[in-house]
């Protein structure tokens, strides 16, 4: 298997016409050829085999799966044999009524990205949360617990995000979105979360309260920013000096949002440390062993500390 087979983007149609014995895995999205999942888990792999032959012939690969069709393909993975998956745009809440079981984190996110292969199909687990929380502790010196928080978004990984701050003890939680119904679609899945934490305070990304707090994390977690032209999601005149961004977009390029707020002085993080942690912790659950998330880290072009 060289690097070319595992970079290149495969469809539905390869997938009927799988024929690979070896243990595979593989993140399943749409679009998916910017993913660089495949450079970073099959360095760990790699590295692992150096010591546990078991893993030399594990290979990672990435799908382009529409969301209509996932219904299809999820059965077709696990009749040939992939041990585990990693979901991403659009697929992480849509996975959540097709899969056998769910971890606490996938309950309380109403989504998953992680999906291990067990004896009746795939169990659904959500790592996003806590790879945000190692990703912000480890790249920008913040912890959730006490932390006020300004998310941008209401998909999957908005939800894990959000699920996960809340869980942790932040201030206050504010989130804001497009489309009222996904956002009312967020905050009733978090209702049972926020019974013992902060309320969620809602609002419009066409515009942003005034009172937002200061001192704050503003995470994005909407698609703006997968494309070179995405504009921001949040207007940069409504950047604050005691603000910190982190933006799980990552691409060869800063996104608009992280342009924004690193020429207004602020720290700003890209997603690339959260993509690194969230695949490590999913890797630790399919092949059950402490992963080297430096080799992958390393492998997608990571500088500085990861943990």
């Amino acid at each position: 298997m060289t690097p070319a087979d595992t970079e290149r983007v495969l469809t539905l149609e390869d997938l009927a016409g799988w024929s690979r014995l070896t243990p595979s895995l593989a993140v399943v999205g749409h679009p998916i050829a910017h993913s660089r999942s495949p450079l970073m888990h099959n360095a760990a792999l790699a590295r692992l085999g150096e010591a546990m032959p078991q893993f030399r012939e594990w290979s990672y690969f990435k799908f382009d799966i529409p969301p209509e069709r996932l219904a299809e393909a999820l059965p077709l993975f696990y009749k040939h044999n992939f041990v585990g998956l990693n979901l991403t745009i659009p697929h992480k809440v849509d996975a959540v009524s097709l899969v056998h079981g769910m971890s606490s984190q996938g309950r309380a996110a109403g989504a998953v990205n992680t999906l291990l292969r067990q004896d009746d199909g795939y169990y659904g687990h959500n790592t996003d949360g806590s790879g945000f929380a190692r990703a912000c502790e480890a790249r920008l010196g913040i912890k959730l617990r006490g932390a006020n928080v300004v998310l941008l978004g209401a998909g999957g990984s908005a939800r894990a995000v959000a699920a996960a701050a809340l869980e942790a003890g932040c201030k206050s939680l504010w989130v804001g979105n497009r489309d009222p119904q996904r956002l009312n679609g967020l905050l009733a899945q978090l209702a049972p979360l926020a019974k013992n934490a902060c309320e969620p305070r809602p609002f419009s990304l066409g515009a942003p309260p005034s009172d937002l707090p200061e001192k704050s994390l503003l995470v994005n977690c909407t698609s703006l920013g997968l494309k070179p032209d995405d504009p921001s999601p949040f207007p940069s005149i409504a950047l604050m000096p005691g603000m910190c961004v982190y933006d799980i977009v990552y691409g060869a390029k800063p996104t608009a949002l992280v342009r924004d707020a690193r020429a207004a002085g602020l720290p700003a993080e890209n997603g690339l440390s959260m993509l690194c942690w969230q695949g490590a912790l999913a890797l630790e659950l399919w092949t059950r062993t402490r992963v080297p998330v430096e080799a992958m880290w390393a492998a997608v072009g990571g500088e500085g500390d990861i943990e």
